[in-house]
C-alpha cells in the first residue's frame, strides 16, 4: 500500500451498523471497493456494530488493510438516551479512542471522498478543531433530486449539515465525547464548539454521497423534520408553513391562485440562491430547484407529525425512541465551557498542503 497523502497523523473512521436482509446488503461490494481506494490515501478504521454473521461477512469483503473492530459497550449519556438508540455515536467514539491519529475524518458509509477532497478536508484542520464540508448526491435518482432541494434551501440561508466531518481527536476527547441524540452531527459540532473549539464551514468543498434507497428515503422524512427541535427558530417557521398554506387555499379563487403561485415560486428562488452560492452549480443541477416546493409541502406536513412524536415521548429510531434531537448551545456550554483551555491552540500535526 502506498503512503497516504494526508500524512501519518490522519485517520478515517467509518461507523457501520447494517441489519440482515436490508437493502444495504447489496451495497457491500461498492463499500469494499471504496475502502480499498481509501487505503491508498489514509488508514481506515471501520467500527462495525452489525450482527455477528454480518460482521464476519463484512470482514471477509473488506480489504485486509482495514482495521475492522467492534464498538465498545457504552451506557446512557447525559441526555438519558441509550447509545443503543443511536449506535453511530458509540461507533464514532470507539474509533476515536482506538485511533492514534490527531486528525480524524468521520464519515457515514454512504460518503465517497476523492483523494483531492479528502486531502482538502484534512488540510482545513490546520486552522480549526472541526471542519464541515458539503455533501451532494451521486447518482441522482428522482428522490435524490427531492432531497437535494432541502440541501439547496439550507445553503441559501446558512449551510447544510453533511454526513461527514473532520475533527481533531484531542478536541473531542477533551469533552469526554458527545451524547447519542438523534441529530448526532449537530451535537458533535456544538459539543466541540462549547468546549472552546473552532469550527470551519467549507461549503465549496464538495464530497459525494450515495443516495438512500427509496424505502429508506421515506423513513427519513419525519425523522429529518424531528431534527429541527434542535433549531427553535427554524422549527417555528416550519410549524407555520401548514397554516399559511391552508389559509392561502381558502382565499377567493383569484387571490388564491396568485398567493399559491407565489408560495410555489419562493422556494424555487431560494433553492436557486443556494445552488449558486459557493460553487454549487458544479454539483447541483438546476432541475433540483424545481423540487423545492414539493419539499416545502413535505416539511409542512412532517413537522406536525414530528411534533406528535415529540409529545408521545420521542421519534422511533433503530428500535428505540429518541426524544432529544440535540442539546442547546447554552446547555452544552454549561457542561463543557473551558475544557479545551484558554491556552488551546492548533498544532500543525503534519497537515498536508491542499491539492491543486
Amino acid at each position: 500500500m502506498s503512503t497516504p497523502p494526508v500524512g501519518p497523523s490522519a485517520e478515517y473512521i467509518l461507523p457501520l451498523r447494517w441489519t440482515a436482509g436490508s437493502a444495504r446488503d447489496s451495497e457491500l461490494q461498492d463499500l469494499a471497493a471504496y475502502l480499498e481506494r481509501l487505503l491508498r490515501w489514509i488508514p481506515v478504521i471501520v467500527v462495525d456494530g452489525s450482527a455477528p454473521g454480518l460482521f464476519e461477512r463484512h470482514r471477509a469483503a473488506f480489504p485486509p488493510g482495514v482495521r475492522h473492530i467492534r464498538p465498545e459497550p457504552a451506557g446512557a449519556g447525559d441526555s438519558g438516551n441509550s447509545t443503543a438508540g443511536n449506535g453511530k455515536v458509540a461507533g464514532v467514539m470507539t474509533g476515536v479512542r482506538a485511533s492514534a491519529a490527531e486528525l480524524l475524518v468521520i464519515a457515514d458509509d454512504d460518503v465517497r471522498y476523492t483523494r483531492e477532497s479528502l486531502t482538502a478536508v484534512v488540510h482545513h484542520l490546520s486552522s480549526a478543531d472541526i471542519v464541515r464540508p458539503q455533501n451532494y448526491f451521486d447518482p441522482l435518482p428522482w428522490h435524490a433530486w427531492w432531497d437535494t432541494a432541502r440541501t439547496l434551501i439550507n445553503r441559501a440561508w446558512s449551510a447544510d449539515y453533511p454526513g461527514t466531518l473532520a475533527v481533531r481527536r484531542s478536541a473531542l476527547l477533551a469533552t469526554g465525547g458527545y451524547d447519542p441524540v438523534l441529530f448526532e452531527n449537530l451535537e458533535l459540532i456544538r459539543t466541540v464548539k462549547a468546549a472552546g473549539g473552532r469550527e470551519r464551514i467549507v461549503p465549496d468543498l464538495m464530497v459525494a454521497r450515495r443516495p438512500p434507497k427509496f424505502r429508506h428515503f421515506l423513513k427519513q422524512r419525519t425523522r429529518q423534520a424531528y431534527d429541527d427541535f434542535a433549531q427553535p427558530r427554524r422549527l417555528a417557521v416550519e410549524l407555520a408553513l401548514l397554516p399559511v398554506i391552508v389559509c392561502a387555499a381558502r382565499l377567493p379563487a383569484g387571490r388564491r391562485r396568485a398567493v399559491l403561485l407565489a408560495l410555489a415560486a419562493a422556494p424555487v428562488l431560494i433553492a436557486e440562491i443556494g445552488r449558486r452560492r459557493h460553487s454549487g452549480r458544479a454539483v447541483f443541477p438546476f432541475r433540483a430547484t424545481l423540487f423545492a416546493p414539493l419539499w416545502i409541502l413535505e416539511r409542512a406536513a412532517c413537522i406536525w407529525m414530528a411534533l406528535g412524536f415529540r409529545l408521545a415521548g420521542g421519534v422511533p429510531y433503530a428500535g428505540a425512541r429518541l426524544k432529544t434531537a440535540a442539546h442547546s448551545e447554552a446547555e452544552l456550554r454549561r457542561r463543557h465551557h473551558g475544557k479545551l483551555g484558554n491556552a488551546h491552540h492548533l498544532k500543525p500535526a503534519n497537515v498536508p498542503k491542499e491539492q491543486p
